[in-house]
């Protein structure tokens, strides 16, 4: 005859207390790096002792400036929205795209700043406009009544 589940309580907490001390994983297995010469790392899931998530960090180039750029793709790992790392070709086409989008960027900018100036509205100051909506003499001020000449 099997022996039948017990409801041992004091054996229940002593058991999790002896699995709590077997030795744990504290350094990370190393994931990858970035064009900025960050550092990555994952200690994975072990849902058998209750940790349902990865642990993922980084460690910058510069040791003291946490506050530095991090690439798109390394944050959305870095944060749980993507299971697999970045590859460097995906990197690298993403780093082919930034440029091609700076260089048009650039080349718009040049074309179209010049004539920027020359088309501009000239600002209308006449006396109490300042600060309030333009006013237009084909338009009536006060509903019903002509505009005031000048």
């Amino acid at each position: 005859m099997a022996n039948k589940p017990t409801r041992d309580v004091i054996g229940i907490i002593f058991k999790n207390f002896w699995k709590s001390l077997r030795p744990r994983q504290f350094r990370g297995n190393y994931i990858g790096e970035d064009y900025f010469g960050n550092k990555y790392y994952e200690i994975p899931a072990n849902p058998s002792i209750g940790k349902r998530k990865a642990s993922r960090w980084f460690e910058p180039a510069d040791k003291e400036a946490f506050d530095q750029e991090l690439t798109a793709e390394w944050e959305a790992w870095l944060r749980g929205r993507r299971d697999e790392p970045p590859t460097r070709e995906e990197l690298v086409k993403n780093l082919q795209i930034m440029d091609m989008k700076k260089r048009n960027a650039a080349e718009l900018e040049a074309t179209y700043a010049k004539g920027k100036d020359d088309k501009a509205l000239p600002k209308q100051v006449d006396g109490p406009t300042i600060g309030t909506f333009p006013k237009y003499k084909e338009y009536e001020f006060i509903p019903g009544k002509e505009p005031p000449e000048k």
